[in-house]
């Protein structure tokens, strides 16, 4: 049995040990080198520790690598380890058999690297560690999981906090993996002696000057810090110990003198409350937070790793988010601190710490959640700090100034709408003015890019309620857009040739005593303005063209300071990028191109940044296909820019201008073809209703007459049965369909009936040449109408008679309306379709059959068509005209009479 089991156990340390060396060759591939096992031991002749590969077969050394403390080890997966090997300068594997062996290698080499940094961070000389000698096969097999556990993974306490045991302490605490450390670190913080041992350790070998143990002190104080632990922190860090911890760091064993960091922070530091603060937690938490960043940033900021700095950034947020919690809660704090800044009696001085506590106050206020922190903000805007911030900004003391506005910024991050509020309540505006005069102020710090955010962010229309933005934007553009625009052409130098009148405003008493601005804050009103253009295109389009306050801004160009031609190079392609056909005809009607090209010739062949935003705006015209500026560039400024028509931006502009003159010509030639057509149309169709009209009355008159032609034409007299079955003995002008739409048997009773002849009133002439007239001109409509009704068994009553011949008068309006806007072809092909449908049903009607009762009662309409032929002839006439009406009223609307 135990035979067996020791067999076992060299087997499987065997093979948790065994490992495939391979090495990359130039090709990139990788070469085996051989299958060994691997240990990691001292290098031969030096006291390093290295992973040594020895063959399997004949134990023959196939890697000796000394363990570098560079990170320059990388483990793939869960069984190798690859690195790039310094010396033989190429890359190196190991590839595992098992994944707990490589786990048990990859744990030795991260706790060798370790002990290499604390070695060369306190110097201390350490022997390497037994575990790490020799990695026998029993050694691993002790370890069921196969992670790496060192002699002190069992150990149950600590050594005592002694001046004798100082070195066995120093040595348990810088050695321990990161297993071990855990567990070091559990032990001191449950062991409640340990730091006040520690201190009094500390007092006693600062009393004898004993050096070596507060260099010891010191390596042992700092070794705990990196434990990262936050057990630790909360006692090395309390009011108790956190001033003698600081003193033992004051020993570093790299510097030759004494630092004085407790002296400084006693002496030097001081404490200043605006407010007396009453709160001792308040008051303990703030210097808590300043004496943990004191140790971070001054006295261990390169000691530190990312781990250890992350937890102590987070003790103070904590803190400070503590601080600010009981402050707000603090009602008479606030309105104490509130009643302070607004009371007139305050000096300067307490004026100045009240203000930059509040700029405090509302920095930290970060720390809190977002919804306390806008609750803040909202109580803080209701005790008047906004009030407190426009007497702020008129101040002469610049940091107080530049507090003021960053209080501004605070607030206006967290909620717009309660700054907006108070701008359009304030009377006068005051607040606003201050912004904008601040913009305009040289500070001489680059605070004008604070007013510069500041108005930025509440002319935002995106964050704007719809009463808001409408009231804060009128009151920008009303009273401060002109004041900008005008600084800018104040500060340009003249040009003789310019049309821009310079005018004075109420801001500026004098233009011989003002100073010209700073290129930084013009760059800032050009910013401004583009911004504007963007989220304001409406309202600034309207103050462009009133104004004319493009021109101001392209005297930019004047200047000597090319970066402020690129600014209003890039104000200008912001205008352009609108596409508004307001603002492109406004460019071109005053020449505003005129400045930019100009500027872009004066810059001549110097590739730089005016010459790459001018070339960029020219082809986002021509990539645009702004036409109206193509044309404009083009035939303006075609000399100016003759000699660069090496540039490929050039040569395509001019190329979109041919593209644009031919679109043009093609258009007016297609407008000028469809106007000629329907020129013509218009003429024939005036030519044909006149020839349909003397064709008629010739009818009209054979017709009067009845005279028979070889053509057929004449009206024949015969009984034809109607649909409703009556018989007339008139001549009918309808065509012989069959069938009408009711066949009324009571009708039968009429059949004999024949009325009376109406007399007319003693028409004139005129009213009789109207009359028919009007007939002639519809007869036309009728056969059309006819023809279209398939059925065509329309059997109206004599009292639509009137109605019919009047609602066909809008119908011809109508379609010489629609005639005149065809082509000429349609219209040719729709006047012979006309003329051969008018010859037959010219046949159909000479050929009908008698006047049916309806249609003689409607010949009693026709009074108003006598003729000049007399009164012999008055019955004939009276049968034509009854043929009219009855063609007019067979083209109505069916209706059903009994």
């Amino acid at each position: 049995m135990g035979g067996q089991g020791k067999g076992s156990s060299n087997t499987s340390a065997s093979s948790m040990q065994r490992v495939k060396l391979y090495r990359l060759n130039e090709d990139g591939k990788w070469d085996d080198m051989g299958t060994g096992h691997v240990t990691v031991e001292y290098m031969e002749g030096s006291k390093e520790l290295g992973l040594l590969v020895a063959d399997e077969e004949d134990n023959e050394t196939l890697l000796a690598h000394s363990i570098s403390p560079d990170d320059i080890y990388r483990r793939q997966e869960d069984t190798i380890i690859s690195w790039r090997d310094p010396e033989l300068a190429t890359e190196l594997a190991l590839s595992f058999q098992e994944a707990t062996g490589c786990s048990y290698i990859w744990e030795n080499i991260g706790g060798i690297q370790r002990n290499m940094h604390f070695n060369n961070l306190g110097g201390l000389e350490v022997s390497p560690r037994p575990a790490m000698v020799n990695l026998e096969p029993s050694r691993i097999l002790q370890s069921n999981d196969g992670s790496f556990r060192s002699g002190n993974s069992d150990m149950r306490e600590i050594p005592p906090v002694e001046l004798s045991s100082l070195p066995l302490l120093l040595k348990t605490i810088l050695e321990s993996s990161i297993a071990d450390q855990m567990r070091v670190a559990e032990l001191i913080s449950q062991d409640q002696e340990f730091f006040p041992k520690l201190v009094d350790l500390f007092k006693m070998c600062e009393d004898l000057e004993n050096m070596d143990g507060l260099q010891m002190i010191y390596k042992l104080v700092r070794g705990i810090i990196l434990f990262n632990n936050p057990a630790i922190f909360d006692k090395i860090f309390s009011d108790e110990f956190i001033m003698d911890i600081i003193g033992a760091l004051e020993y570093e064993p790299d510097v030759s003198k004494t630092q004085k960091h407790r002296s400084f922070l006693k002496d030097h530091v001081v404490f200043k409350e605006a407010i007396p603060i009453k709160n001792s937690m308040v008051l303990t938490k703030i210097h808590q937070s300043y004496r943990v960043g004191y140790i971070k940033d001054v006295i261990l900021p390169r000691v530190l790793d990312d781990g250890t700095i992350a937890s102590l950034n987070s003790i103070v947020h904590a803190n400070n988010a503590a601080v600010i919690s009981m402050l707000k809660d603090d009602s008479c704090f606030i309105q104490e601190l509130f009643a302070k800044m607004k009371s007139p009696d305050v000096s300067e001085a307490s004026r100045r710490d009240l203000v930059l506590f509040l700029h405090e106050f509302c920095t930290l206020s970060k720390s809190l959640q977002i919804v306390q922190q806008l609750r803040l903000f909202r109580d803080l805007a209701n005790e008047g700090v906004f009030e407190i911030m426009a007497d702020v900004l008129q101040s002469q003391d610049k940091k107080i100034v530049s507090a003021g506005t960053d209080i501004l910024i605070l607030f206006l991050n967290q909620d717009p709408n309660l700054l907006r509020s108070f701008i359009i309540q304030q009377e006068g505006n005051t607040l606003l003015g201050l912004l904008v005069k601040g913009m305009l102020t040289d500070f001489g710090e680059y605070m004008h890019c604070q007013f510069l955010e500041i108005i930025r962010i509440l002319m935002d229309a995106y964050t704007m309620s719809g009463s808001q933005r409408d009231a804060i934007i009128e009151i920008f553009y009303e009273r401060h857009l002109d004041q900008l625009v005008d600084v800018i052409a104040q500060s340009c130098p003249p040009r003789n040739n310019s049309r821009v009148s310079v005018s004075v405003n109420s801001h500026n008493n004098n233009i011989s005593s003002f100073v010209p601005a700073k290129s930084e804050i013009l760059m800032n009103i050009c910013e401004l303005l583009c911004f504007c253009v963007i989220h304001h295109p409406y309202r600034i389009k309207c103050n462009f063209l009133m104004n004319n306050a493009i021109e101001k801004i392209l005297m930019l160009t004047r200047r000597r300071e090319r970066v402020l031609a690129v600014a209003a190079v890039r104000f200008m392609r912001t205008i352009i990028s609108r596409n508004d056909e307001h603002l492109l005809r406004h460019i071109v009607k005053n020449n505003l191109l005129k400045p930019v090209i100009e500027a872009f010739c004066e810059n001549g062949n110097r590739y730089n940044m005016l010459h790459s935003g001018i070339l960029e705006l020219i082809e986002y015209i021509r990539k645009d296909n702004l036409k109206p500026l193509v044309i404009y560039v083009v035939e303006t400024f075609a000399e100016q820019l003759k000699k660069f028509e090496h540039l490929g931006s050039i040569q395509a502009l001019k190329i979109k201008y041919e593209q644009c003159l031919e679109n043009n010509e093609q258009k007016t030639e297609n407008n000028n073809n469809i106007g000629e057509a329907r020129k013509r149309g218009e003429n024939r169709g005036l030519e044909k209703e006149e020839e349909d009209y003397f064709n008629e009355d010739s009818d009209e008159e054979d017709s009067a007459g009845n005279a028979p032609h070889g053509h057929g034409k004449n009206t024949r007299s015969s009984t034809n049965s109607l649909p409703n079955g009556t018989k007339s003995s008139m001549p009918s002008i309808r065509p012989n369909i069959s069938g009408g739409i009711v066949d009324y048997e009571d009708d039968e009773d009429d059949e004999d009936y024949n009325p009376p002849v109406k007399k007319p009133d003693d028409p004139s002439e005129d009213d009789d040449d109207d009359s028919l007239l009007s007939v002639s001109k519809n007869k036309r409509k009728i056969n059309n109408n006819n023809n279209n009704n398939n059925d065509g068994r329309a059997d109206l009553s004599p009292k639509k008679a009137k109605v019919g011949i009047i609602s066909l008068a809008p119908k011809k309006e109508e379609r010489e309306v629609k005639r005149e806007s065809e082509t000429e072809s349609e219209g040719e092909k729709r006047d012979e379709t006309d003329e051969m449908e008018l010859e037959k049903e010219e046949v159909k009607l000479e050929s009908g059959g008698e006047l049916s009762r309806n249609g003689s009662e409607s010949s009693g309409n026709g009074k108003e068509s006598e003729n000049e032929s007399g009164k012999e002839n008055e019955s004939c006439n009276e049968t034509q005209l009854s043929e009219d009406c009855s063609a007019t009223l067979n083209n109505s609307e069916p209706y059903p009479v009994r």
